[in-house]
């Protein structure tokens, strides 16, 4: 009697061994390729995802971060002058890194020196301009005064990130660039109906709407375009530096500290901004301190 199973058992569990490792190699080494080719995939899927973000954010800066270039022409003061029959000084542009030309003022004590620097989205410099505009183009066309008005951006942040404060400044610079004696209008009329602070303010588009309905007839398609491209954007933050850093030539003020800051023949206004009785009595008083101080004390006769 033979002891034990089949003779060929022992062959057949063999191969069925020898096949099971052939196939679990085959399926560690198919398993190592695929985790391969995930790996692969993830990591160009994280390269392509991290070049996309560099190129976003380039173009973020690129977009948001303009070169210096020239400031608009005929505010090189940084300030458009507008004098006798609402005419606005011709200058040419200020230059990249220049300082500022500073108008010559009337020291005649015949003419009222008014400087104003707004910002367009400011609620108090919208309560100076309802209440003294009227009056201010009436002296300034009849050759009592002049007004300079500087555009600045102070109010940037303020506006739901649309950055309206810098949008509507490079506006008014677009106008003098190439519009000039149509300046004064064109920045009394972003006023009207003036957008409140913490609002997104005027779209482009709107703000171009506001070109042709203060009346402005000269190169609008230039100013479009300027206000689109955002050409003078650079030069308006340099100017509110400026304005903000001082000096502020011709004045008792080192620098402006808020807007709206209106000065007379150098001198701060700090009464009303809603009183234009009071204003109109502090241009007065202006006058008369420039005229007694320009005017020689005479002197007597020999023998008087």
């Amino acid at each position: 009697m033979t002891i034990g199973g089949p003779s060929d058992s022992s062959p057949s569990k063999n191969r069925r061994r020898d096949a099971a490792r052939v196939k679990a190699k085959q399926l560690r080494v198919s398993q190592k390729k695929k985790d391969r080719r995930n790996r692969f995939f993830l990591q160009g899927g994280i390269a392509i995802a991290a070049v996309a973000i560099v190129v976003l954010v380039s173009v973020i800066i690129v977009n948001s971060i303009k070169p210096a270039g020239p400031g608009p022409k005929n505010m090189a003061s940084d300030g458009a002058l507008i004098g006798e029959g609402m005419v606005t000084a011709l200058t040419p542009a200020l230059q990249p890194d220049a300082n500022l030309r500073a108008s010559e003022p009337d020291t005649s004590g015949a003419v009222a020196n008014i400087r104003i620097y707004v910002d367009y989205l400011c609620p108090l410099c919208g309560d100076f301009e309802d209440a003294n505009n009227e009056q201010i183009a009436s002296w300034v066309d009849s050759g009592a005064a002049t007004v300079e008005i500087h555009p600045v951006a102070i109010l940037t942040s303020k506006s739901a990130g649309t950055k309206y404060s810098l949008r509507a400044a490079n506006a008014a610079a677009c106008v003098a660039n190439y519009s000039p004696n149509d300046f004064f209008a064109f920045s009394s009329a972003l006023f009207v109906d003036q957008p409140e602070e913490t609002s997104p303010g005027r779209s482009n588009d709107e703000i171009k709407a506001v070109v042709k309905d203060s009346g402005v007839s000269t190169a609008v398609s230039s100013i479009n375009s300027c206000i689109d491209d955002g050409t003078y954007e650079s030069w308006v933050k340099a100017a509110t530096n400026r304005a903000l850093d001082g000096p502020i030539p011709d004045s008792s003020i080192k620098a402006i500290t808020s807007s709206p800051t209106v000065l007379v023949n150098g001198k701060p206004y700090t009464g009303s901004l809603e009183d234009p009785k009071e204003f109109a009595s502090f241009v007065q008083v202006a006058l008369g301190e420039t005229y007694s101080t320009s005017t020689p004390t005479p002197t007597p006769a020999p023998g008087g």
